[in-house]
C-alpha cells in the first residue's frame, strides 16, 4: 500500500531540530494546532500533531535524509 505524498513546512528550532508547522496531503494545506507528542530515534524524529483539520496525524522526520513521511493518519 503507497502512502500519500506530504510536503511538510517545518521550523529549524535554535537546536537545528525540524519542528513541522504545516503540511500538505492529497493537495490540501493543513495547519500543525498541537504537538500532542514527539519521540526520537537514532535516525527519525515523530510527531504526533492534531491539525486543522481536527484530525490527528504522525508525521516522521528522516535525519540524515531530510525528508517527511507521513507515517499515520488517525480518524475520529
Amino acid at each position: 500500500m503507497d502512502r500519500p505524498v506530504v510536503s511538510v513546512d517545518a521550523y529549524a528550532g535554535y537546536k537545528g531540530e525540524e519542528t513541522p508547522r504545516s503540511f500538505t496531503i492529497d493537495g490540501a494545506h493543513l495547519f500543525v494546532n498541537e504537538i500532542l507528542e514527539r519521540w526520537y530515534t537514532e535516525s527519525h524524529s515523530c510527531f504526533r500533531i492534531r491539525a486543522s483539520d481536527r484530525q490527528r496525524y504522525v508525521l516522521r522526520y528522516h535525519l540524515d535524509e531530510g525528508v517527511w513521511e507521513l507515517v499515520m493518519q488517525e480518524r475520529p
